[in-house]
């Protein structure tokens, strides 16, 4: 791998900026630009720095796909309006969704979602507007993971030999590429984000398509959506580097009210790690996870089963999926 890490003993943030800032403004002259805002850290600092370097010239687009968590779109929008920074809802979610159908195999699923984010969604989005950039926010141990052969992360495109130029007619610009996690957090403080999202658990790029075992459905992404809210709602005061719920494929037996209730089975992950690349279960407290599976499965219809992972990484990983 060519790309050298800047890591967090050696980042001078202000100077990172400062750098990325004047690279974007000489990379794109007076071209135009767009991005796509999640509202994870690494979206949000990527939006920051595009702005400052191109003013209106970065066009920042929230892609609805349907896999976001609750009330997100509205959330992330509102709050960088009130930084003075337009994002606009493309909605999408029927392009994924039917990219997604009947698919079971992790990386199919990855790269079904690669296609539809890169070609269907951003391919038309830069014809309609005449950009010839694109941002987004790979880090380093996106990079790391993909060309290890660990897991495809949606967003790697040249590390594999695809030249989104030629393929989707946009070139691609990656601030963050040399940081991890905890670098890009100091450079989210540096920059004036709110603390909210400084200090927001990673999410991933395919979103709750990650934690859907199985074919991503609109029903499952929905049971998968109201336990995340639960897991996080939960975990929110625990000092943890990520929270997830996932949501098995196959059913188990349960019981209600002295009946046999066939239903859904969710896994609650919960990380300590310093950059992604090792972690170990959190030691929560038995009466919080307690409380996890008496909410998940009198919340969540359909569910009659909840287990925690207590398994590190590796062998296991962070995400399921």
């Amino acid at each position: 791998m060519n790309i050298k890490e800047i890591s967090l003993k050696k980042l001078n943030p202000d100077k990172f900026i400062e750098d990325k800032v004047q690279e974007i403004s000489s990379t794109v002259g007076d071209s135009l630009a767009i991005n796509a805002l999640s509202g994870g850290v690494d979206s949000s600092v990527v939006t920051m720095l595009g702005h400052r370097a191109l003013g209106d010239r970065l066009k920042t687009y929230f892609v609805g796909n349907g896999l976001m968590r609750e009330g997100e779109p509205e959330q992330i929008i509102s709050m960088f309006k009130s930084s003075g920074i337009n994002v606009e809802l493309f909605d999408a979610v029927d392009v994924f969704f039917d990219a997604l159908k009947g698919l079971t195999d992790p990386e199919e699923k990855r790269e079904a979602i690669t296609r539809a984010f890169y070609k269907d969604v951003f391919g038309g989005l830069v014809k309609e507007c005449g950009a010839k950039y694109l941002f987004q926010g790979t880090n380093y141990t996106d990079i790391e993971e993909t060309i290890a052969g660990i897991k495809r992360q949606h967003n790697i495109l040249e590390q594999l030999g695809i030249n989104p130029d030629e393929e989707y007619g946009y070139k691609v610009i990656e601030p963050l590429i040399q940081l991890r996690k905890s670098a890009i957090r100091k450079v989210a403080q540096a920059i004036g984000l709110p603390a909210e999202i400084c200090g927001r658990p990673p999410f991933p790029g395919p979103a709750l398509a990650t934690r859907v075992i199985g074919e991503v459905t609109r029903e499952s992404v929905a049971i998968v959506r109201k336990a995340t809210m639960i897991v996080e709602e939960e975990l929110r005061n625990i000092s943890a580097f990520q929270y997830l719920a996932i949501l098995h494929q196959d059913k188990v037996t349960g019981i209600r009210e002295g009946k046999r209730d066939y239903g859904k089975q969710i896994e609650v992950r919960c990380w300590d790690s310093q950059d992604a690349v090792t972690g170990s279960p959190t030691r929560l407290p038995y009466f919080i996870l307690d409380r996890l599976a008496e909410r998940i499965t009198s919340e969540v219809r359909g569910v009659v089963s909840v287990t925690y992972n207590i398994t590190p990484k590796p062998p296991s990983t962070i995400e399921a999926v």
